[in-house]
């Protein structure tokens, strides 16, 4: 069932934590300050709170970037926010040839403890440059990792287990998340599980019918995607669709073993992601199943995305472009024609 915690309360007392158990944590981005909080609340209450950690800055997202790599190099562990996702862009380079870069440069000697929060994704009208999904341009960077917090992972302790990471981590929060209860046992129809990646990060799973009986489909997404998935696993069961759900936390680096096994389970694939599937995230995990798992697969793996265009800020417009439950739905039945 739900829990009376939502996704930004959870995030929010995770900060709290952080800052209250580790005097080394820093807090930085842009309108983070009370009484304002974040465009997101996540931080509302952390300047008031400790006042000579949290720093809010200018709008140069390079910048925020390039002075949480320093601090992490002089030992301190920044918590950086980045309003939003789109503008990860600003920042590629301090992450990608610096944050990333330097532990292995210097032969581990030095560590780059670095957080970088930002929200991801639309369904808010935010427009073509504040409701993308570009967590896809940092995919296989070595030494950087990119966490998707979703509504059946715990956020605040994910968030926290990303503060205590050694590497950089891109910690992905997805906007439509935010005020939605965390759901962290089993709901109604739908069955939670837990497990451990390669990586030490959890992988949720989801089922909405009874052990020891075997899935129709599986749907392999992370991130925003869970609300979807939750309320079509309700909807599936009852109509006897068995459906099974595999969502990674940390999704590059790429564990591709319980995503494989979870394929193996039905042996047709729907994987979701909130961006165009073209040379994105789908591929990589699709590619991952094929060598392991060629072979037991029933039907062709299916990938479902985002438009390739911009997202309007249009609510029906909006709508004509993201990924929606009746694409997945149709997607999930087209698999079980196979």
């Amino acid at each position: 069932m739900a829990t009376s915690v939502t996704y930004v309360e959870s995030l929010r007392a995770a900060l709290h934590d952080v800052m209250r158990n580790d005097l080394h944590a820093v807090v930085l981005g842009e309108d983070i300050l009370d009484p304002y909080g974040g465009a997101f609340k996540v931080t509302l209450g952390l300047s008031s709170d400790f006042p000579d950690r949290v720093f809010t800055t200018p709008i140069c997202e390079a910048s925020i970037a390039g002075v949480s790599v320093g601090m992490a190099l002089r030992g301190l562990h920044p918590i950086a926010e980045i309003m939003f996702g789109d503008f990860l862009a600003l920042a590629a380079d301090q992450i990608v040839n610096h944050a990333a870069k330097y532990p292995a440069m210097y032969n581990g000697h030095v560590q780059v403890p670095l957080v970088i929060r930002t929200p991801m994704g639309g369904g808010r009208g935010y427009g073509p440059t504040h409701s993308q999904s570009l967590e896809r341009l940092f995919f296989g960077v070595p030494h950087l990792k990119l966490v998707a917090a979703s509504h059946v992972h715990d956020a605040g302790a994910l968030l926290q287990q990303a503060v205590a990471d050694p590497e950089p981590v891109i910690f992905i929060e997805n906007k439509l998340l935010y005020p939605r209860r965390l759901m962290l046992a089993n709901n109604g129809a739908v069955v939670r599980d837990e497990s451990i990646d390669g990586y030490g990060y959890p992988v949720v799973t989801l089922r909405n019918y009874p052990e020891g009986m075997t899935p129709d489909v599986t749907v392999i997404a992370y991130g925003g995607m869970s609300w979807q998935l939750v309320e079509l696993l309700e909807r599936f069961a009852g109509e006897e669709v068995r459906v099974l759900a595999c969502l990674p936390a940390c999704i590059s680096p790429w564990d591709a073993a319980p995503a494989v096994d979870c394929a193996s389970a039905s042996g047709r694939v729907l994987i979701v992601e909130e961006s165009p599937v073209d040379f994105g995230w789908g591929a990589e995990v699709a590619a991952s199943i094929y060598d392991v798992a060629g072979r037991k697969l029933q039907a062709p793996i299916r990938r479902l995305g985002t438009a390739p265009t911009v997202i309007p800020a249009a609510k029906a417009l909006e709508d004509q472009v993201l990924v929606s439950p009746e694409a997945i739905e149709e997607a999930i039945l087209d698999l079980l024609r196979y």
